[in-house]
């Protein structure tokens, strides 16, 4: 059965409230988070209730979101949790605030209940750490900071009860950094168990491709992100190329996942339709290509919806879209919301 998942935050299908009533609903959903700067301005004891109030918060707000999933179509039953559960958990002057005995014991229950959860329902989890993991930097203090940052996935995942066997949780990221693979491949040894279980490398579309990342699918799978893909070599990933056989055994049995995502929907005020295929060359004669990067709030080009559909039969789709769960849910009850498709399926 195909999934379609969304990132990490929620937004109430009902836009017709006003600002702040959404923020209300929403807030209990999505998570918060701190500064280092305020963390250091603070007094210890006020240091430490903050801390403790935000974990708190963010824990049961991705208990609540879990259960949220849980009511969706079966096919919708995949999430990237946030990356920011645990404010500022892999800093040095942070760290053994989350390792005291009291902390560990607040957060491994809050933890194993979100991974029964998921588990009970069904429900394909994964993280996606920031920007600032490296693996692949030529500078040594920049390989320690990824690692930790790294580790603070592994451990939020271990806790969940995930990790313990190959792709049970797919904690992606991108290759990134002057060394790039070569970097990759030398801290590789250095990654826990759990990091290794559960770790994949994703194509990007500046400077490490498909290719690049198939050079590790020894190491990790594949995640094919057909937009990067699209924007790096200029033209749509064919669901007839034959780099996807390579993409799909790196995921070593386990259903692959592929990310999708569209460009803003302000190409359509400077005359692209919904319905036209986007190519590379027209739109450069109208935007930068940096304007490409961006995301959509929502998947509003019809020609790259049905696609990305030529896909569903062999990878789950994560969509990275501004306007998160609505986005996911639109494009299922457009395209695949037929009592007779194998996503109408009992869970």
């Amino acid at each position: 059965m195909p999934r379609l998942g969304f990132a990490c935050m929620y937004r109430h299908p009902h836009r017709s409230h006003s600002v702040k009533e959404l923020e209300t609903i929403e807030r209990v959903f999505n998570t918060r988070t701190t500064t280092l700067r305020w963390l250091s301005s603070a007094s210890a004891e006020a240091a430490r209730g903050k801390l403790l109030e935000l974990l708190q918060h963010n824990l049961d707000a991705q208990l609540r979101l879990i259960d949220y999933v849980a009511t969706l179509p079966c096919a919708l039953h995949m999430l990237r949790l946030s990356s920011d559960l645990l404010p500022l958990y892999s800093h040095r002057d942070v760290a053994a605030f989350y390792q005291a005995a009291d902390v560990q014991a607040e957060l491994q229950p809050r933890f194993a209940a979100i991974g029964q959860r998921a588990r009970e329902a069904d429900i394909r989890l994964s993280f996606h750490p920031g920007q600032y993991c490296v693996l692949g930097s030529d500078r040594p203090e920049v390989v320690e900071a990824s690692l930790a940052e790294f580790e603070y996935h592994a451990d939020m995942i271990r806790m969940m009860g995930y990790g313990q066997q190959f792709q049970d949780f797919k904690c992606n990221v991108h290759i990134a950094g002057r060394l790039g693979a070569e970097g990759v491949r030398a801290v590789w040894p250095r990654l826990s168990q759990v990091a290794r279980n559960v770790i994949t490398f994703e194509n990007d579309e500046k400077t490490y491709g498909v290719d690049d990342c198939l050079g590790l699918a020894d190491l990790a799978p594949v995640v094919l992100d057909i937009h990067h893909a699209w924007i790096h070599e200029n033209d749509y990933v064919a669901r007839s190329d034959p780099r996807l056989p390579r993409i799909i055994d790196s995921w070593r049995g386990v259903r692959p996942v592929m990310h999708y995502s569209q460009p803003p929907e302000r190409l359509q005020e400077l005359g692209f339709t919904a319905q036209q295929k986007l190519e590379i060359p027209a739109l450069l004669e109208a935007v930068n290509k940096r304007d490409l990067y961006g995301h959509s709030n929502l998947m509003w080009n019809d020609w790259t919806n049905r696609y990305a559909l030529q896909f569903v039969d062999a990878f789950d789709i994560m969509f990275e879209a501004k306007h998160k769960n609505l986005a996911t849910l639109e494009f299922y009850q457009r395209y695949m919301a037929d009592p007779l498709s194998p996503a109408q399926a009992s869970c």
